[in-house]
């Protein structure tokens, strides 16, 4: 069975509707992500961002009937955690400040190159912790899960090398992460629609990133596979 990686569910929030019709289109380029509504004021994406629970809101500042700030602002303050990126022409310092003051953890000024609205969503999908297994009580967070949700991993202050995909590697490392245990750039690239060749260069980046580890085993043939598991998050050293 192909391994998908997890859909995200996008709001956007734009009263632009060339602009909206725009940014569906490159997002949903992705397979994996998925547009669940679009509103075109402050009043319909309060609305919306309550009836369909998105993963993600992209959010517009100038809108007809208020501040995509104030929105936001508002969201915050009733306890909505949402992750909500800033896409919009207002660019003026006190807005980005703004914006990051009250949580949007990214924000994009028009006009905006695919590649980067592709880095917001890697970011995003960096950001979304597992869910919790049935049973299971919320567990408590270890210094590298919430490294990830803040963004600030510190392997990702590093630049990506030239033909590495922030997406395809967030969705490689999520494939192994799910496999359950040792295995090999064939199994990886039939899971996500990927030439062997192609998983095998994103698993050696992860290796040598640290994010996972490469055994060799041995069979009858002579010749060892390559099985690659991921690296566990290193225990914090409590005070």
């Amino acid at each position: 069975m192909t391994l998908r990686a997890a859909t995200v569910r996008v709001l956007l929030v734009e009263d632009d509707q060339r602009v909206a019709r725009i940014n569906r289109d490159l997002l949903e380029r992705d397979p994996d992500v998925h547009v669940v509504g679009s509103a075109a004021t402050c009043a319909q994406g309060d609305a919306l961002a309550q009836a369909l629970n998105p993963d993600l809101i992209l959010l517009d500042v100038h809108l007809p009937d208020g501040s995509g700030l104030g929105l936001l602002r508002h969201w915050r303050s009733v306890g909505r955690t949402t992750d909500v990126a800033l896409i919009t022409a207002a660019d003026d310092e006190a807005s980005v400040r703004l914006a990051l003051a009250h949580g949007a953890f990214d924000y994009l000024i028009k006009p905006f190159t695919g590649a980067r609205l592709a880095d917001l969503l890697a970011r995003h999908r960096g950001r979304r912790l597992p869910a919790t297994m049935p049973g299971q009580e919320d567990s408590r967070l270890d210094q590298g899960r919430l490294d990830r949700l803040l963004g600030v991993n510190g392997r990702s202050a590093e630049p990506l090398p030239r033909g590495v995909d922030p997406h395809t590697l967030e969705r490689v490392a999520q494939a192994l992460s799910t496999a359950g245990g040792g295995v090999s750039a064939e199994d990886i690239g039939d899971r996500l629609g990927l030439s062997r060749v192609t998983a095998w260069r994103y698993l050696e980046h992860l290796v040598r990133t640290g994010r996972a580890s490469l055994e060799h085993q041995y069979g009858h043939s002579g010749r060892p596979a390559k099985l690659y598991t991921p690296t566990p998050e290193r225990p914090q050293p409590s005070e």
